[in-house]
């Protein structure tokens, strides 16, 4: 029996994680359990941490994580975000984004079927940069620093996992950059990377500096397929892929480490919907297939991995039906009637 941990989050989190608990519990015909805890705003007021520490000592008991999103800008002062601290504090290094451009919704005039992973752990970001203490600093009232942290270990593991999803599928890997500005810190990231692709005989590695990137996505997305960045931007590109190949709700995406994997949807909590039934369940419908998926491949489980698929297959089926699409993207459904057509379609 595979027992997921349930973090249902803010504003919108609570509605697409039941949305999301229906899909898998359907797709796996009961062969998962799930144990939900609060986090965020509702920890807070329970118990006065947005994190719990039972929270993280619960996360490597599970066999993985249904994250919903998290109203962090809004936490006060010292109160953790939940999604960066399982980040950092279970080195999950991976940020594993598709981007998959879908008939009828993207703006793309080519289509789009890439990767994008994403280094999760340090990088511009200030709450990953620091053992202790912010990343940012202000020496007096009108200036403001930030330190960006890369590590050769985290370049490398990263580029690891970027290397065995690019030899799973075309062979074809792109690094992105900035090392003719930032030539030690990016100039550390890429010696790592063409490191760790070099021992990957079947994957072919391609350079290309980000701004490029961000304008090759739009003009010819077909030029990537998989592509491994630093943090902050990879956070960026995934962002502009997914809105180009439909929205940003419709993209899955899951945080992994060598033992631990978090399915987190996309996009934000979204409060100015939440409670109104109108938000779009897809995205962490994905991010929990892609869990199935890491699960089934690491335990040998097929019955996990074909789960994932047939929720892949049957959100492709509900989405090509105007009919059958939540309104952010032009159809009627709400968010529970939308996860009881993914359910019928599976």
């Amino acid at each position: 029996m595979t027992r997921l941990l349930v973090l249902p989050g803010d504003g919108i989190g609570p509605e697409i994680t039941e949305a999301t608990i229906a899909v898998v519990r359907a797709a796996t015909d009961g062969g998962v359990t799930f144990e939900e805890m609060a986090i965020g705003e509702a920890s807070l007021a329970a118990s006065g941490s947005t994190l719990p520490d039972a929270v993280m000592a619960a996360v490597p008991q599970a066999d993985g994580v249904i994250l919903g999103p998290v109203s962090h800008y809004t936490y006060p002062a010292g109160q953790p975000n939940p999604s960066a601290a399982l980040r950092t504090g279970f080195q999950l290094y991976a940020n594993v984004r598709p981007c998959r451009s879908r008939a009828g919704l993207s703006i793309l005039p080519k289509p789009m079927d890439l990767v994008i992973v994403r280094e999760n752990t340090e990088g511009f970001y200030a709450d990953r940069s620091m053992h202790a203490g912010p990343g940012e600093f202000m020496p007096d009232p009108d200036s403001a620093f930030s330190i960006r942290k890369i590590t050769a270990l985290a370049s490398r593991r990263v580029a690891r996992a970027a290397c065995e999803i690019a030899a799973a599928r075309s062979g074809k890997l792109t690094v992105v950059h900035k090392a003719n500005v930032l030539k030690l810190t990016d100039g550390l990231f890429l010696r790592e990377v063409r490191a760790v692709a070099a021992e990957f005989p079947s994957v072919t590695l391609d350079e290309v500096i980000v701004d490029a990137a961000a304008a090759l996505l739009v003009r010819d997305p077909a030029r990537f397929d998989v592509i491994v960045t630093t943090n902050m931007f990879g956070d960026i590109l995934s962002d502009e892929a997914s809105e180009l190949s439909g929205s940003l709700g419709l993209g899955g995406s899951i945080n992994a480490g060598d033992d631990i994997c978090v399915a987190q949807a996309q996009h934000g909590s979204a409060p100015d919907i939440a409670g109104k039934g109108v938000a779009n369940p897809t995205s962490l419908i994905l991010s929990a297939a892609m869990l199935l998926d890491w699960l089934g491949r690491r335990k040998a489980d097929a019955a996990l991995t074909d789960a994932g698929a047939r929720i892949e297959r049957a959100v492709d089926r509900v989405l090509d039906d105007p009919q059958s699409r939540t309104r952010d993207v032009g159809g009627p459904l709400g968010t529970e009637a939308f996860a009881q057509a993914v359910v019928a379609a599976l």
